[in-house]
């Protein structure tokens, strides 16, 4: 099994496993005279398979990326790197956002609010800080789809 496939795999298991446990505990109670639709014991055995193979898989997905590089870097390097970059696009775009001021001003007489960053600084690097990340991704994805599980 390729990489990529294992983390699609995880994903559908963590949400089978939260659909489980929400499902069971909807059936925690009932009403007097009625029968629940789901049986929680049943359930909760589910989920703990469902787990089991989750955290299988988990450790073969965390062993892969310590074992592989993504251009000489260990992708979980590269992976924390991504992280960041996400961070800084986020950070640094609602910044400029914030930092945009609005022409509602009804009359002259009324406060003007004036950014206190360089707007066009902080748009040309979250702009940067974007294509590094999209750079960083695609090569990210390359090795998850060439590389095999562990």
């Amino acid at each position: 099994m390729r990489l990529a496939a294992a983390l699609s795999h995880r994903a559908d298991l963590a949400t089978r496993a939260d659909a489980l446990a929400q499902r069971a505990i909807r059936a925690a109670v009932t009403q007097e005279g009625t029968t629940p639709v789901d049986d929680p014991t049943a359930l909760v055995a589910e989920h703990d398979a469902v787990l089991a193979e989750l955290e299988q898989l988990v450790v073969r997905i965390n062993l892969t990326n310590a074992a592989t590089d993504v251009d000489g870097v260990p992708l979980t390097a590269a992976l924390a790197r991504r992280d960041t970059l996400r961070r800084r696009h986020r950070t640094l775009t609602s910044l400029a956002d914030a930092s945009t001021p609005f022409a509602d001003r009804m009359r002259g007489a009324e406060l003007r609010l004036l950014p206190t960053s360089d707007v066009a600084s902080l748009r040309s690097a979250a702009d940067d800080t974007a294509k590094a990340l999209r750079e960083l991704d695609l090569r990210i994805q390359e090795v998850n789809w060439s590389t095999e599980l562990r």
